[in-house]
């Protein structure tokens, strides 16, 4: 295993995404193909689509299991463009976020597609947490994050009239955009050069092909083939997977080690009634505490107009368990089997219980974010949406936070590349993850 430390109208280019959609899911299977990408969500779209571009002259198909694509992670997240602030600096990380939130406002200015560079507030609220503000400031300088600033409290008021705060972390260059929108549109990219789309495609077979009929050539040429649930069958050169939430369970069929295993971990919004709105104007996030894995609950405008608060985070008992019953038996003995887990949940089992209160009781959730808003309330919120993030961990239960690639064994092995873990925030950085998924590939394959 390696570890690599408003512009346009939403509506219209919907429906030109869903037009396009609906398309690819009809597309018929080819024989065999140079690369085949097995995974349909943003990192998945955006490497193919580098690829392709990159060589032109080979032949690719991407794979994805459901009907649609973008469907999970990448359709289901808080539509935030990242300026890279919270990472350590130098680290891939940090790196590959600030490249790839320039490489995104430039990619949706060319292709047309909208979105709002309405700015972000880190926001302290009490005296205790101003040196870890400052401490986020300086890295963030260090990642060459665009125009950074510290603003005072009359500042923050400036910029959001109904927020608290004894100083604050400006981040102007921080966004919002439909990423499930910017992915289908990487996809449509790499169609209208030549990669074909196959959805409805469930992996759960990659080997070698047997044999060859005296006289073909084609098992000598195209020596993996790729199986689906139904029988169904691809051959190719090499593959790439990009399998989020099943990325573990892609690497095991090839031959490689589980680990690190992939965890659900569910994100439960609250959405602000359409009349209180005027709240808030854009992102508003606390100031991280490095005592807990995640950033705490945030305010998030959205495309549509409407306003996200939270999220918390609680384990989900189902990989694509959106809903607080989505249960699978399978899903759940990989979780509370893992000794990862065991652990994570040990050394932070105050916190984990305080998400779970947060999530059945909604005032409770409410009480956090008036630390920042006062005027909401209880009556002014919703229960919304949700999301699962692909959390992986290592077996003494640590996140875990770097680019993980892995080939299989034998000779599949030299032939498939597994990216292992993509971490957020990889809807930001896809474009440019996808330069460094490709060089990789280049450099495996020798394409």
């Amino acid at each position: 295993m390696i570890r690599l430390l408003s512009r346009g109208s939403p509506k219209a280019a919907g429906a030109a995404q869903s037009k396009w959609l609906k398309d690819a899911t009809s597309r018929q299977l080819h024989s065999a193909y140079d690369v085949a990408v097995v995974g349909g969500g943003i990192v998945g779209l955006a490497t193919a689509r580098e690829l392709i571009l990159r060589h032109p002259s080979l032949s690719f198909i991407l794979l994805e299991k459901e009907k649609e694509l973008a469907v999970h992670q990448s359709g289901h997240n808080s539509g935030v463009i990242h300026s890279g602030i919270y990472y350590t600096p130098g680290s891939l990380k940090a790196r590959l976020c600030v490249r790839g939130a320039t490489l995104a406002y430039e990619y949706c200015e060319k292709k047309g597609l909208p979105y709002n560079r309405c700015g972000k507030l880190i926001v302290a609220a009490e005296q205790e947490e101003i040196p870890r503000l400052k401490a986020l400031y300086e890295r963030g300088m260090k990642n060459n994050v665009r125009d950074l600033s510290i603003i005072d409290a009359k500042a923050i008021r400036e910029r959001e009239p109904y927020c608290r705060g004894i100083m604050a972390l400006d981040s102007p260059y921080t966004g919002i955009v439909d990423w499930r929108m910017v992915a289908l549109r990487y996809g449509k990219d790499f169609e209208e050069v030549g990669g074909s789309v196959v959805t409805e495609y469930d992996v759960k077979d990659i080997s070698m092909v047997k044999e060859s009929p005296a006289g073909s050539t084609e098992g000598m040429k195209y020596p993996i083939a790729i199986r689906d649930q139904k029988g169904k069958e691809v051959r190719c050169r090499y593959v790439l997977t990009c399998g989020g939430l099943y990325s573990d369970r892609l690497s095991q069929i090839s031959g490689c080690s589980r680990e690190p295993r992939i965890v659900p971990f569910r994100g439960e919004y609250l959405v602000l009634k359409p009349e209180k709105h005027y709240l808030v104007k854009g992102n508003i996030y606390p100031v991280p505490d490095p005592r807990f894995p995640f950033l705490g609950v945030h305010f998030t405008p959205r495309m549509d107009g409407s306003v996200w608060l939270g999220p918390n985070a609680v384990l989900a008992f189902k990989r694509e368990g959106y809903k607080v019953y989505d249960f699978n038996a399978r899903d759940f003995a990989d979780a509370i089997s893992f000794r990862g887990l065991q652990k994570l949940v040990m050394k932070n089992i105050a916190y984990g219980i305080g998400e779970m209160y947060r999530g059945i009781f909604i005032g409770a959730q409410v009480k956090m974010l008036q630390k920042y808003i006062p005027e909401i309330s209880r009556s002014d919120v919703l229960r919304g949406p949700a999301g699962v993030r692909a959390q992986a961990l290592d077996r003494d239960g640590n996140l875990v936070d770097d680019f993980v690639f892995d080939g299989g064994v034998g000779d599949v092995g030299s032939r498939v590349l597994h990216v292992r873990n993509a971490p957020s925030p990889a809807a930001t950085s896809s474009l440019a993850i996808a330069e460094m998924i490709a060089d990789e590939v280049e450099g495996r394959f020798s394409l």
